[in-house]
């Protein structure tokens, strides 16, 4: 791995997927949930709180990163379903991470990451393929992201997540 920052890569977005490409997405953000509990939720409070990498988040800190930042997704969704292009509101994901929730234990993150993607994934298997090419415009890279591009976006960032906590559990021998 060249860049721990990234274990599995940056993300390759394709701006239109197929229905296949679609569900294939869905499917990988629908079972996060269940990956994420297994990789993080046998882990002992000190196991939690060793960074995935020098200068980098600790465990617990992505424990809570992952549902508070699918939640923004979630809006993100909702928000490009029902206004026209709207512009969202980012968040400063490193000032979230370092807010006092984020030292508290884990189950209540991992049990709102559960919920959140039931609601989630099932509002994104309900939409038709024309919907797929709403937008939303991110203010900070001044860019139009359609739902296709966001559901790729949040498959990989759960599975980017996902192996930081892997790759730290293999090099520690958890």
């Amino acid at each position: 791995m060249s860049d721990p920052r990234y274990p599995i890569g940056r993300p390759n977005l394709t701006s239109a997927l197929t229905p296949r490409g679609r569900t294939a997405c869905i499917d990988r953000i629908a079972e996060l949930p269940g990956r994420f509990r297994a990789a993080l939720g046998d882990l002992s409070d000190e196991q939690l709180d060793a960074p995935y990498r020098e200068g980098g988040w600790t465990l617990r800190q992505l424990a809570h990163h992952v549902p508070d930042s699918h939640l923004n997704a979630y809006v993100r969704t909702k928000l490009a379903l029902t206004e026209d292009a709207p512009t969202i509101k980012p968040y400063n994901e490193e000032a979230w991470a370092n807010l006092p929730d984020s030292v508290k234990p884990i189950e209540p993150s991992l049990q709102l990451l559960e919920a959140l993607h039931e609601r989630w994934t099932s509002l994104l298997r309900s939409l038709p393929d024309e919907a797929w090419a709403r937008t939303f415009v991110h203010p900070e890279s001044r860019r139009s992201y359609t739902l296709d591009e966001l559901v790729q976006l949040y498959a990989w960032h759960g599975e980017h997540h996902l192996a930081h906590a892997s790759t730290l559990r293999t090099a520690r021998q958890w």
